[in-house]
């Protein structure tokens, strides 16, 4: 299995990323992370874990620096929050794909990462295969990406993540191209439940080694 710390340039400066190949491996996903969470996290490890066992290797990368992580969201900037994860996302889907160029390429992002990474999707057509978005925010990524996605679409979100659930409904009746909403029974908000997020890493993986093609 290969596994290295890499850097990727993003027209701004460079993010650090780990990127793991298995052995054998059908395809790669961006697990990429904005504000609040980090790659080098339990549950970011968990899931690639999960990955890799299914033949999938990733590329762990924080889109934000530590000071601007540091530094939060200003109030009422959603939106520029995620145009520069978008940008920076992209970024890191170019340099993937040269990396891995017979590979597939998927996306991994959560909160307003998925609609960071429905945008990047849409720009980059030809390079991104699918998209799976846990307890994310799709809707933010507006109409015009959301009706122009080339891509399968995974959304996974609780059951009893009300609020997260329904915005999720609604981007997907948005969407143009094959999506899935897949509800995690009795699972909140970052599925903190005991065996929710386990149940997450898992359809993920199934849905990542057909690369949108797999059942769940």
């Amino acid at each position: 299995m290969l596994c290295e710390t890499v850097t990727v340039p993003n027209g701004e400066g460079a993010l650090i990323g780990e990127l793991t190949v298995p052995d054998t491996v059908f395809g790669v996903t961006v697990l990429a992370h904005g504000s609040g969470s980090s790659l080098y996290g339990p549950r970011s490890r968990a899931l690639a874990g999960t990955l890799h066992n299914a033949a999938v290797g990733t590329l762990l990368i924080d889109l934000l620096t530590p000071d601007e992580a540091a530094r939060g969201r200003p109030t009422g900037r959603r939106h520029s929050e995620v145009d520069l994860l978008t940008h920076r996302l992209i970024a890191s889907v170019d340099w993937l794909s040269a990396r891995v160029s017979d590979l597939p390429v998927g996306l991994f992002c959560a909160s307003t990462g998925a609609a960071a990474a429905l945008g990047a999707a849409a720009a980059r057509p030809g390079l991104v295969d699918t998209v799976v978005c846990p307890d994310g925010r799709p809707d933010l990524a507006g109409e015009e990406v959301l009706g122009h996605l080339h891509a399968p679409v995974l959304l996974l979100v609780g059951g009893r993540d009300t609020e997260i659930l329904r915005l999720n409904r609604e981007a997907a009746n948005r969407m143009r191209v094959l999506s899935r909403l897949r509800v995690i029974p009795d699972a909140t908000h970052l599925f903190e439940e005991p065996g929710a997020l386990d149940e997450v890493a898992a359809v993920a993986a199934r849905w990542f080694a057909g690369m949108g093609q797999a059942e769940i």
